[in-house]
């Protein structure tokens, strides 16, 4: 028997004696662990681009099923996984009987509805950053977690590796003292911001455009959406800001153990109605922070904006990285979990030891088959993407905003309040 026919059956128990409504934590026992050499059996929700690499990374356990809208990229990855079942609607997929866990990989926009489903089907769950495309279902997948008793893993790959957890002991150890200011910046977007709507065009026959929208409103099929340029889209895509910052801040949110700001101020391009700006400049208030100053204003820039040299030292910045300023001197982080560079205002030259990276996915898997908790589960992932979703809606209205974290909600802006969620096309209302 598999792993997912002992974890319905407590899935069921838990349904059938009211423990598991979404919102609530559950009773029930945890699920059976295996043994590490027992192959995980998994399904890939989205097959190509970043999906690629994360099945990739799974490929020492039982790849069993692919979902993907692009009939092209489908075929494609059966061709290297031909013992697969294929589907075009990740739903079909999750009704497979041997799944034990999936990765999902798929637009922003999906994530939510995959993860959830799964979860509540009784499956692990490895979902790419960010974890959803609003507060309220970020707040709700985590919930969901919690409830069903799954293995979630967030996609920020480089959480574990060597460079990032060097970089968080830096600043726990206090090595440049406590932190007075964060900066952290972006070459992105690589795709185009500050657009309208591009006009209609003719479908590609490989392409279902009506699952690729799932729940997203109804719009007509339009070159620059598939396969990466919907990032930049509102409705599809969170913008620079959701697609780096769950990176670049991660070890800050880390080492300093943020929650979510108090305020956010910002500064962009002209933002449009459909997409977010080609450059913005947004500033997040967290009124705690462990090692460092309180108030903390962590900085964030992209489409080319970077922090000052005044203001970190550096006159010309890499394209992508993050400068904490200290008390006795600076910290450098460089992207995809590079070593950090500590620059000290004496000179010195500080030593700080830590255990080898390990692998995100297989962390993911280990615990899957032990029954424990990954690195950075769901809930460790929220803090972070709910900033960056915060953010977001910020540029969006354009204005400062307040965030009460105990009501979750802003004070006195009701349209930044009706953002935190979205509605969804017919048919897409529940998972």
């Amino acid at each position: 028997m598999h792993m997912r026919n002992n974890r319905r059956s407590f899935l069921k128990a838990g349904l059938g004696a009211g423990l598991l409504p979404l919102g609530y934590h559950s009773a029930v026992a945890a699920p059976p662990t295996r043994s590490p050499n027992e192959k995980l059996h998994i399904g890939a929700i989205g097959v190509w681009t970043r999906a690629r690499d994360n099945i990739t990374a799974c490929a020492n356990e039982q790849i069993v099923a692919l979902a993907d809208v692009d009939a092209g990229f489908l075929s494609r990855m059966h061709d290297l996984y031909p013992k697969t079942k294929t589907y075009v609607d990740f739903r079909k997929l999750l009704e497979q009987r041997d799944l034990d866990a999936v990765v999902i990989s798929t637009p922003d926009h999906t994530h939510f509805h995959a993860a959830r489903q799964a979860m509540q089907s009784g499956l692990h769950v490895y979902c790419e950053k960010p974890l959803a495309h609003s507060v309220r279902e970020v707040e709700s997948l985590v919930r969901t977690a919690a409830a069903c008793q799954v293995v979630t893993q967030h996609g920020n790959q480089h959480h574990a590796s060597q460079g990032y957890r060097q970089a968080v002991a830096i600043l726990q150890a206090e090595t440049i003292g406590k932190i007075q200011a964060v900066h952290s910046w972006t070459a992105r977007p690589i795709w185009p911001q500050g657009i309208e709507r591009p006009p209609a065009a003719p479908k590609p026959n490989h392409l279902d455009w009506d699952l690729w929208l799932g729940p997203a409103p109804a719009r007509p099929y339009a070159q620059g959406y598939h396969t990466i340029h919907w990032r930049g889209f509102w409705d599809f895509g969170t913008g620079a800001l959701g697609d780096m910052g769950p990176h670049l801040l991660d070890p800050v949110f880390t080492a300093l153990q943020l929650q979510t700001p108090r305020t956010i101020q910002v500064e962009s391009a002209p933002v449009s109605a459909e997409s977010a700006p080609e450059w913005s400049i947004v500033r997040f208030e967290f009124s705690h922070a462990q090692h460092a100053r309180q108030p903390l204003t962590v900085t964030w820039y992209d489409g080319g904006k970077r922090p000052s040299a005044e203001a970190i030292g550096v006159r010309r910045p890499p394209p992508h990285g993050t400068m904490l300023i200290g008390e006795r001197g600076r910290l450098f982080i460089p992207q995809l979990g590079k070593k950090p560079i500590v620059l000290m205002d004496d000179k010195s030259t500080p030593k700080i030891d830590v255990e080898p990276g390990l692998d995100h996915h297989r962390d993911w898997i280990a615990a899957c088959k032990a029954n424990t908790t990954p690195r950075f589960p769901f809930s460790k992932a929220e803090p972070i993407v709910t900033t960056c979703l915060l953010g977001n809606i910020a540029l969006r209205i354009g204005t400062q905003l307040q965030w009460n974290a105990q009501k979750k909600a802003f004070d006195d802006n009701a349209t930044a309040n009706a953002l935190l969620d979205r509605r969804y096309r017919q048919g897409w209302e529940s998972a």
